[in-house]
């Protein structure tokens, strides 16, 4: 979009920004548009929701520019893996700071908190904010919370099973390090495990470029073409 377009979509949320009070969070380093071959500015939907993400933070909770980019700084890095000593930065946001991060509507983020998806809370951190993203990519497919509950039933218990595996570490005196170091560790070859038998029940399906992998088992049936709920409906 061009900086009259993007005008055009924040200011009846936020009426006091301007061409100019755009241009200076370019210079401060908060935005990065992208330049036409003519020189011109060129917004995606991902700039918008940063701008929104800042005028958010600076009419809301009156934060300087300063605090709000070290914020944009520390969820870049928790969502690209960056982040220093592979840590995930805490990252603390409002409701709306949230929202605006994940160019998210008000009623997908009640959705997936009345699915347990999300905790309802006073703030948020960088896991909500993941997710909320997840669910606005998701939902261009059709896929909606109540489709993932499946997801969250898999990963509960996928956790129940992590803890009874490192139970006997956890009762032994001493640090905890050997149980986190080995529940990492089960948990990294269970998402790997989980990805590898999703890839061959697509390629099972012939959504996949790759053949099934020799060895591995599908169901032998196939859900009629449309999304159920965790219910059946």
């Amino acid at each position: 979009m061009s900086i009259g377009q993007v005008l055009d979509a924040l200011s009846s949320e936020f009426p006091d920004v301007s061409p100019s009070k755009i241009r200076f969070l370019e210079a401060e380093g908060l935005i990065q548009p992208l330049r036409s071959s003519s020189g011109y500015r060129r917004f995606s939907v991902a700039d918008i929701e940063r701008l929104r993400f800042i005028l958010t933070a600076q009419r809301d909770e009156y934060l300087p520019l300063r605090v709000i980019k070290e914020r944009l700084d520390a969820l870049d890095g928790a969502l690209d893996g960056t982040g220093a000593g592979g840590a995930v930065p805490a990252v603390v946001m409002t409701r709306s700071e949230l929202l605006a991060a994940a160019g998210a509507a008000e009623d997908l983020l009640a959705e997936l908190e009345d699915y347990g998806l999300i905790r309802r809370a006073r703030s948020y951190g960088t896991q909500a904010l993941s997710v909320l993203r997840s669910a606005v990519k998701l939902g261009e497919h059709g896929i909606q919370p109540r489709h993932l509950r499946v997801v969250k039933a898999a990963v509960e218990r996928e956790s129940a099973l992590i803890e009874q595996a490192v139970a006997p570490l956890t009762r032994q005196k001493g640090s905890r390090e050997p149980a986190l170091r080995a529940a990492q560790d089960i948990a990294g070859h269970i998402a790997s495990l989980h990805a590898t038998l999703i890839e061959d029940g697509l390629s099972e399906a012939g959504l996949a470029s790759q053949p099934p992998h020799p060895g591995t088992q599908s169901g032998e049936s196939r859900e009629a073409p449309g999304l159920r709920s965790a219910s059946g409906r």
